[in-house]
């Protein structure tokens, strides 16, 4: 009993460490966008040569007309196999079918065109996209046969290399090899480190890498439960391992929110709420352990409500900071409005909290 209580005793102390105020490429599903001015190139419309073919995709793409790209593009890319434009409308072609997320086009586009081994250009870009094609087809294993290739080639300058190494990161992850993930992610940062200060890197695939060991430790963190059934030393015990990996996928989201980049810093404030609002959750809801006298339970209730009402507070500060970041840097996405409703559930249980 007392090895519990005097760990739920330091959770106040343990969690008290201030957040980063620092300012969150996933595909982003795009609707057809405004009618193209231009022929989209569907059935019944004059046919049209490679140059006009070209001109009218590329202005559907500029509308973000995605399917009349998608149409434009693939029509030259199929009726113009050895033309000068290739190349080109493969990668748009796919890329179009990637916007309005109709993955088996998209691949179908992008396998045509990639080549891991290529120099840059639309066929190593094409060989970017279509690993990337494949992770969202749950295809992981494929994916990360494609991003080892581009990982490994030593010809090619260092942030094309370190972009492959976080992607493969991702899909180990993704694939549940946590092991082999880290390890992945790990050397990305080290290879980055050296480069900080320099303009040769941009920092989205460094902020990827700390926000995805971030999740990995997340995960961890989620499959320690919480079981007063194994006896109060037990459960002090996992309560102060689920602490351990909770700091540590903290610390990884707060280097992505440092690296200041506006998606990724915003993903990470998110998750951080998040981290809370499970631990919270899984508190709130835990029997007390059967073996505790009543004076014992007495205590531990109340140490309990003190920690729950911190882990409460800890996670609307996290949301409401990574608001003003959004705010702050025009952010938005599904992280800004899942973290929007988190911190109104949060707010409502705080307020549930304090009336009881």
């Amino acid at each position: 009993m007392s090895r519990l209580v005097s760990t739920l005793c330091i959770f106040l102390l343990t969690f008290g460490c201030s957040h980063s105020r620092s300012s969150i490429k996933p595909v982003a599903a795009a609707g057809p966008g405004q009618p193209s001015k231009v022929p989209l190139c569907a059935e019944g419309t004059p046919r049209l040569n490679e140059e006009e073919l070209f001109a009218a995709g590329t202005a559907a793409f500029g509308e973000e007309a995605f399917e009349g790209a998608a149409r434009c593009f693939g029509q030259l890319a199929d009726t113009y196999p050895g033309g000068r434009y290739r190349e080109e409308a493969l990668y748009k072609a796919g890329v179009s079918h990637e916007r309005l997320q109709d993955w088996d086009a998209a691949l179908t586009r992008f396998a045509t065109l990639a080549d891991p081994q290529a120099p840059e250009g639309h066929a190593l870009d094409g060989a970017f996209r279509q690993a990337e094609t494949l992770y969202h087809m749950g295809r992981f294993t494929e994916a990360q046969d494609l991003l080892r290739q581009i990982a490994s080639r030593s010809d090619l300058p260092l942030p094309r290399r370190l972009e492959a190494q976080v992607q493969l990161g991702v899909c180990e992850l993704e694939a549940g090899e946590t092991a082999a993930a880290e390890a992945t992610l790990r050397k990305a940062i080290e290879a980055y480190g050296p480069l900080r200060e320099r303009a040769e890197v941009e920092d989205y695939y460094p902020a990827q890498a700390q926000f995805f060991l971030g999740e990995l430790y997340r995960i961890h963190c989620e499959e320690v439960h919480l079981d007063p059934g194994k006896g109060a030393d037990s459960l002090g015990k996992d309560l102060e391992y689920k602490a351990e990996l909770l700091l540590s996928a903290q610390g990884h989201y707060l280097r992505a929110i440092r690296m200041s980049h506006p998606y990724w810093a915003t993903a990470a404030g998110a998750q951080i709420g998040l981290l809370y609002e499970g631990l919270y959750e899984e508190m709130v809801h835990a029997p007390l352990p059967r073996e505790l006298a009543t004076q014992q339970a007495d205590i531990y209730r109340q140490e309990l409500r003190k920690k729950i009402r911190v882990l409460m507070a800890k996670a609307i500060n996290a949301y409401e900071q990574t608001l003003e970041a959004a705010e702050r840097v025009g952010s938005a996405g599904p992280f800004v409005e899942k973290t929007r409703e988190s911190l109104k559930r949060m707010k409502a249980l705080m307020i549930a909290e304090a009336d009881s």
